[in-house]
């Protein structure tokens, strides 16, 4: 048994010779890699190792970073509201189009327009634009006074029967419809005015009324549009009061008024009580007031316009071979969302807005879809660019007729007539982000206020409370609507924007 023991230990001691020199051996491989750790470079070399190491991770992270703010410059130019950082945004990119797609941009405020670079190089085109439906427009001018037995005042959108309005949606070649302006019905103008704008054959049109606002120069005008076109402000008494108050105006010698490059056309006797609605006559009707004019340009009193007209001519108009030209609108497409909208930011009462949606359901108004033939049922109605075809009249009388009948609330009533006149009436509906850089808007001199804007129920329209309905237009003043409205219910609204 000592044998086996000592023969033991004795094969430990044998056993620890070549576990020494495999110890050797591997440290030696370190020290071919590693170098000696007693030499006085090693140091070195560790620092050298771990700057590298941090290095590539310093820089890694530099990139990262530098990625990440190149994607919030891009998202932060996508929806910056200044023209120059708007128009850096590349809205075709995949970038682009995947941040949409994520929901972290959504179409721009502003963005640059393709305008013409020279507009004493835009050709005017010789002729007229072909008109394929309609070839001639007239109007019943004297309006009937006699409605169910009983006397009434002569109103300026005259009575118009609910056949008359059914009627004026079937296309002919020769029309004639109710369009405003009805013998003693209001808005008039004076000899001096009529007189000037009968040479107006290319017109910028705006207009002010209840002093709402005061005329905003143009700016980035060419000397060739300052020769062409006649700017027209069209005003009540009321603003021109506030107006000469308020700014210079300077008298010509045919005792024409002026307010810079504007020229004031006075409308005298409103044919409204709401001046919402007195403002949609030079808006809609621009071609009843200016009966000589081929091209117009309509924008609201509220606004600056920053954009030569004959570039908007040839970019909205010309270029594409279009006659009317529209913005979308920037929240809504869908005209019942637009309705609910109108409703909860109090721009009319509520019950006669559901009352002109359902009327509007009730005639088949499907809710918009990309189904539908146009690119939205809202649009944005404070830029208008027409050329005065008969078909484009037409579209100007019906839907005039539709804001007379029902609620001044015209983005309500643009696509319902588009929907009537069946894709017979072509238009050109362009971005949004144009349309807001057509444009400085400046804030109006105070707040509209109506006490019909606060109408929460009909009830409300009873009694003592009677003169709330509008003595001259609106819903009420006809025979009641041919069919029973109660069981028509309106399409369900998803609130899919602030303004929703």
């Amino acid at each position: 048994m000592d044998n086996d023991v000592h023969h033991s230990v004795s094969l430990r001691a044998s056993r620890r010779p070549e576990r020494l020199n495999n110890n050797l051996h591997i440290k030696g491989g370190d020290d071919f890699l590693d170098g000696d750790k007693s030499s006085s470079d090693y140091p070195i070399k560790v620092i050298w190792k771990r700057g590298i190491v941090r290095l590539l991770l310093v820089g890694g992270i530099l990139w990262m970073l530098l990625i990440l703010a190149v994607l919030l410059f891009h998202i932060w130019s996508c929806q910056s509201s200044l023209v120059f950082l708007s128009a850096i945004c590349n809205k075709d990119s995949t970038i682009y189009h995947m941040l949409h797609t994520m929901g972290l941009v959504t179409p721009p405020h502003r963005c640059s327009i393709p305008l013409a670079n020279d507009p004493e190089k835009v050709v005017i085109p010789e002729k007229k634009s072909p008109s394929k439906f309609v070839q001639s427009v007239s109007y019943f001018e004297e309006d009937d006074t006699n409605t169910n037995g009983s006397y009434s005042s002569p109103l300026f959108g005259g009575h118009q029967s609910w056949k008359q309005r059914d009627d004026s949606f079937k296309l002919k070649s020769s029309m004639k419809v109710h369009c405003g302006f009805m013998r003693d019905g209001g808005a008039d103008m004076s000899l001096k005015d009529i007189e000037y704008v009968k040479k107006c054959k290319f017109v910028v049109a705006s207009g002010i009324f209840d002093g709402y606002d005061t005329p905003h120069q143009p700016s980035n005008v060419s000397p060739r549009s300052k020769k062409l076109f006649c700017f027209l402000m069209v005003v009540d008494e009321i603003s021109l009061d506030f107006i000469k108050q308020n700014v210079t105006v300077r008298e010509d010698n045919d005792g024409g008024e002026w307010v810079g490059i504007w020229r004031i056309i006075l409308l005298k006797n409103p044919p409204y009580d709401e001046p919402r609605r007195n403002g949609k006559v030079p808006k809609i009707l621009t071609h009843r007031l200016f009966p000589q004019a081929l091209y117009s340009i309509w924008i609201d009193g509220k606004m600056e316009l920053i954009v030569d007209p004959l570039l908007m001519l040839e970019r909205y108009l010309w270029r594409g071979k279009h006659t009317f030209a529209i913005a979308q609108h920037k929240h809504h497409k869908n005209i019942y969302e637009e309705a609910d909208s109108n409703k909860r930011r109090k721009r009319y009462a509520r019950p006669l807005i559901d009352r002109h949606m359902k009327i509007y359901r009730y005639e088949g108004l499907e809710p918009w879809s990309p189904l539908k033939q146009t690119k939205s049922d809202v649009p944005e109605g404070a830029i208008i660019i027409r050329e005065h075809t008969a078909l484009n009249n037409l579209f100007n009388c019906l839907w005039f007729n539709e804001v007379n009948l029902f609620t001044p609330r015209d983005q309500l009533s643009f696509g319902f007539v588009v929907y009537r006149l069946k894709g017979q009436f072509k238009f050109f509906m362009f971005p949004n982000c144009e349309y807001n850089s057509i444009f400085i808007l400046h804030p109006h001199t105070r707040e509209h206020s109506s006490k019909i804007e606060w109408v929460k129920s009909l009830n409300e329209f009873k009694g003592n409370n009677s003169g709330l309905i509008e003595s001259r237009g609106g819903l009420g003043l006809w025979s009641p609507y041919p069919a029973d409205l109660n069981s028509v219910v309106l399409p369900p609204v998803a609130r899919t924007s602030k303004a929703g």
